[in-house]
């Protein structure tokens, strides 16, 4: 198991923890540095000091499995944020799961607004589609503008669980224990492709169209019974303000379902889906357009933030 012996860390009272932040990161303007994972503590990046620079954030997962890491840290001086890159947590994840009319709000605001996509009612049943991995991108980077294939390009601001230990056919009582922690994912999506092609995949796989991050919160360190306030801003406008007690179909009930199908393995990701404020849903409609601000803030993790490119 990896150690965790940072004393700026343990110094302190269970009263001034902060939830551990696992990060992957480069150095600004530093091309020779490559990928490292750490943690974000203080304003400041610290690398772990068992992983070496060809491992990733995918390793601490699979050595911690649904357990709270225990990692060491480099004793050497943090690295100030303003001199580190945080890439996606995890730079190559495997699945990546996500959930189609999730949120009570959202079903009626897609029933309404955005006919042609689903059936129009409550989901007896999940409705799972995948993004693909090459869309990804982390805190900070841009989201490329499709022009000339999509004029209809759309944010989701969700909660995104990190598989940490493999599993199939998982049972209810043991769901929870194959989950590392979470993390936010923008799921970005070109409307008019969705609809166009039904199957969802072309329309939520363009490139970029997956910013995840900026961290990883073990799941030791977040609080769900209360559920947590998701919020999505553009331009600093709030336009989402849900709670994961909204939605329709719980962790529990998504990792029994989509594991009673598929293999869940450590990197898989599971997007629970959206609360209501799409900018599909207004009237007229909000769509995003090159330069653009979207944040995603998602209580007890943070704030993922990314710009409209092109």
């Amino acid at each position: 198991m990896i150690k965790f012996s940072n004393i700026k860390l343990i110094t302190k009272t269970s009263s001034e923890m902060q939830p551990l932040k696992l990060v992957t990161f480069t150095k600004v303007n530093d091309p020779k540095y490559l990928p490292s994972v750490g943690v974000v503590d203080d304003s400041l990046v610290w690398p772990l000091k068992n992983i070496d620079s060809q491992s990733s954030l995918l390793r601490v997962l699979e050595l911690s499995g649904s357990r709270r890491p225990n990692v060491e840290t480099e004793t050497l001086a943090g690295l100030p944020l303003s001199e580190v890159k945080l890439l996606s947590p995890l730079l190559h994840p495997g699945n990546i799961f996500c959930v189609g009319k999730n949120y009570k709000d959202h079903v009626r605001e897609v029933d309404s607004s955005m006919q042609g996509i689903s059936k129009m009612e409550a989901p007896e049943y999940p409705i799972i589609f995948t993004k693909a991995a090459g869309s990804v991108v982390g805190h900070k980077a841009d989201i490329k503008y499709p022009h000339g294939v999509s004029s209809q390009v759309d944010y989701e601001g969700e909660l995104a669980v990190v598989i940490g230990k493999a599993g199939s056919a998982i049972s209810r009582e043991d769901a929870m224990s194959h989950v590392f922690g979470y993390t936010i994912v923008n799921d970005v999506t070109a409307r008019d492709l969705q609809k166009k092609h039904q199957q969802w995949f072309l329309g939520k796989s363009m490139d970029t169209f997956c910013p995840m991050g900026p961290w990883v919160v073990p799941a030791s360190d977040i609080d769900l019974s209360s559920g947590l306030k998701v919020q999505t801003f553009v331009n600093d406008e709030l336009r989402q303000d849900g709670n994961t007690n909204d939605m329709l179909f719980s962790i529990i009930d998504l990792i029994t379902i989509i594991s009673a199908a598929v293999t869940l393995h450590p990197g898989d990701i599971i997007a629970t889906g959206t609360p209501a404020g799409v900018g599909a849903g207004f009237k007229p409609p909000k769509f995003l357009q090159p330069g653009d601000k979207v944040v995603v803030r998602i209580e007890g993790i943070g704030e993922l933030e990314n710009f409209i490119r092109g």
